[in-house]
């Protein structure tokens, strides 16, 4: 199941920043003031800033010290940061909704509008799942002329749930982590695998740096075209990283090579 935003109209080419750092172990107001410093280092207008998975607090269990609700701090800043640069501003938190914690996406508008998809697939090896809901729904986002579909680190190994169909036809996949560098392989694969088998854009931004056990992150933030070409990789630093995707070069692609024609059909129940 889904749901489908419709916002701006449409744009041949999409601006992003990736915005890879070392985020500050369970440390909100580090992490604000972090990101904000690479906000103001913008100096050209750009559509989509995208931030790593739960970019306020690294990838915490301590759901109930560091959870916030949808009008909390870390929201007013994304609405904050969306203002003042005119992009859409996206990122994983933590969110509480009534007794649920939620690892939730939130993508902020520059008008303020907020849209938001929860991790389906919680990491069970970091414990996740014994601290966090699971969400039960994808969303497709449509700014600027583009199908935009977020998703959630351990979501990538999952192609059932991101797979590309006619009722669910995004043109980028999004894609936020924390994921560790010794599993930077897949992450590597699977990034261009989704690329790939969905001819859809991808953009994932990771983090770097050691989180509060120790976990060591490169980062290899990435963007990838719909045949896998890497279009930027950013390993080991912190980076702030604009990229431009071009509408054209995807739909020529897809018309010259119509791999949906034939693509098994199916829903998710």
């Amino acid at each position: 199941m889904y749901y489908k935003i419709n916002r701006m109209e449409g744009k041949p080419e999409l601006k992003v920043i990736l915005l890879q750092q070392d985020l500050v172990w369970e440390d909100i107001s580090a992490n604000l003031a972090l990101f904000e410093n690479c906000i103001k280092q913008l100096s050209e207008p750009v559509d989509l800033v995208v931030l790593p998975e739960m970019f306020s607090t690294g990838f915490t269990m301590q759901a109930e010290i560091f959870a916030e609700d949808m009008s909390g701090r870390t929201i007013q800043k994304m609405q904050e940061w969306a203002k003042v640069t005119g992009a859409a501003i996206c990122g994983s938190i933590i969110i509480k909704e009534a007794q649920s914690f939620y690892n939730r996406f939130v993508w902020v508008e520059p008008n303020g509008n907020i849209e938001h998809y929860d991790k389906a697939h919680l990491f069970r090896m970091g414990e996740e799942e014994q601290h966090y809901t699971r969400g039960k729904k994808q969303i497709l986002i449509h700014y600027k002329g583009w199908n935009i579909a977020p998703f959630v680190c351990y979501d990538l190994r999952f192609p059932v749930w991101l797979r590309k169909t006619a009722s669910f036809n995004y043109d980028l996949l999004l894609m936020v982590a924390n994921w560790p560098e010794r599993r930077s392989k897949h992450w590597d694969l699977l990034l261009q695998a989704r690329a790939i088998e969905n001819q859809a854009y991808v953009v994932a931004v990771n983090r770097i740096g050691n989180d509060g056990k120790e976990i060591y992150h490169n980062g290899n933030s990435a963007a990838i075209d719909p045949l896998g070409n890497i279009i930027c990789k950013i390993e080991h630093e912190a980076a702030i990283k604009e990229i431009s995707l071009n509408m054209a070069s995807l739909q020529t692609y897809k018309e010259s090579f119509p791999l949906g024609l034939d693509t098994d059909k199916f829903e998710i129940c």
